[in-house]
């Protein structure tokens, strides 16, 4: 608290050992990986909001989530490891467990994933490159049809 009254820098951290002693064990259920037991310390402590961001993430979709009512979360597997996050935190805040599917990444020519901060093709420029929509499912599944370049 005296960082907070000193307007320095702060965060808040989950204390993930004390919080499985408040929800005991957990799992999460994911329609491709089935059942799965609950590592409370799998990211660790993790910071829950900070001076200058708010929220964090994990904070954040679960709060948004549960008030939206979301039923299906689908998220790409390297995200998988957060789930045991967010689970705890849905746990202490009683609110519902979406069902979760976390599929392959879609990855490039060179196996590396597709994403924003990486320039990756998008839709738009695929489809003005002349992909038809089944090339791009076929990419997206095993990146063969329309040249990436």
């Amino acid at each position: 608290m005296e960082k907070l009254d000193a307007c320095m820098p702060f965060s808040w951290r989950l204390d993930s050992a004390s919080a499985v002693k408040i929800t005991g064990p957990l799992t999460f259920h994911d329609l491709r990986h089935g059942t799965i037991p609950v590592e409370a310390g799998l990211l660790g402590d993790v910071v829950l909001a900070r001076k200058d961001i708010g929220v964090s993430y994990h904070l954040a979709v679960v709060i948004d989530d549960a008030f939206q009512r979301i039923s299906h979360v689908t998220r790409g597997e390297d995200l998988l490891a957060s789930t045991h996050v967010h689970r705890i935190l849905q746990s202490l805040l009683g609110f519902p467990e979406p069902a979760y599917l976390h599929h392959p990444l879609v990855l490039d020519e060179n196996g590396r994933r597709l994403a924003k901060r990486h320039d990756s093709l998008s839709l738009e420029v695929l489809r003005e490159r002349g992909c038809y929509p089944m090339e791009v499912r076929e990419m997206a599944l095993a990146w063969r049809g329309c040249s990436p370049d």
